[in-house]
């Protein structure tokens, strides 16, 4: 699926103008929802949708608790 961000239509509004916006997204599946969300981030974070960042695992570490 193929989305595009529209950077012009971002405002402040109320909970009541974002209603529709909610009823949209509870219609769309638990997988159309990831991807709209990951196409957002990578335009967020400019990255390449099919090439994202790796995780660096040298700052995140796994240790065995010893009680």
């Amino acid at each position: 699926m193929q989305y595009k961000l529209d950077r012009t239509v971002f405002s402040m509004s109320s909970h009541e103008v974002k209603e529709p916006a909610v009823k949209y997204w509870k219609t769309k599946t638990p997988e159309e929802r990831l991807s709209a969300s990951f196409y957002l981030n990578s335009v967020a974070f400019n990255f390449d949708l099919s090439n994202p960042p790796r995780l660096d695992k040298a700052i995140f570490s796994m240790r065995k608790n010893n009680l």
